[in-house]
């Protein structure tokens, strides 16, 4: 998504994880912990989320923090597999392209896929959150160009 915005403004904005309440459909709450206070490799955080029935936490670890370029962080869950999930920034004309992606690097057990299909009400988790990332980075945009004007 092209936000109007210089990337470090944009960056900032995805990489303070008490904000991802503000942007994110499912996660609802992050803090930092461990005496962590900003995104720094080996920095964790808690986070909370919902999905219609279900409700989860997890403790993500920052992989990346490459103020202005990238800003990404793994979640590992015994079960529930181990998923990155990433931002990269690259200027673009006067802005930023901002881009938001997961990687599944270990899947969840088919029973947990399957019962997190359940408790979701879901029946396609991938376009589900196909469709959560472009509500995600529409509000990060809205929230990066509100505060340059």
């Amino acid at each position: 998504m092209h936000i109007d915005a210089p990337p470090d403004r944009v960056y900032d904005l995805v990489s303070d994880v008490t904000k991802m309440g503000d942007w994110s459909p499912e996660c609802h709450r992050c803090h930092w912990v461990g005496g962590a206070t900003g995104p720094e490799v080996g920095a964790r955080f808690r986070a909370w989320n919902r999905r219609s029935l279900l409700r989860w936490s997890n403790k993500p670890t920052v992989v990346v923090a490459n103020r202005g370029h990238e800003f990404a962080f793994s979640r590992r869950s015994p079960g529930a597999g181990e998923v990155v999930w990433r931002y990269r920034l690259r200027p673009d004309g006067g802005g930023t392209r901002l881009t938001e992606s997961y990687e599944a690097v270990r899947r969840a057990s088919p029973a947990v896929i399957w019962l997190t299909l359940r408790l979701m009400r879901i029946s396609d988790r991938e376009a589900d959150l196909r469709q959560a990332m472009a509500s995600t980075l529409g509000r990060i945009k809205a929230r990066a160009e509100s505060a340059t004007t």
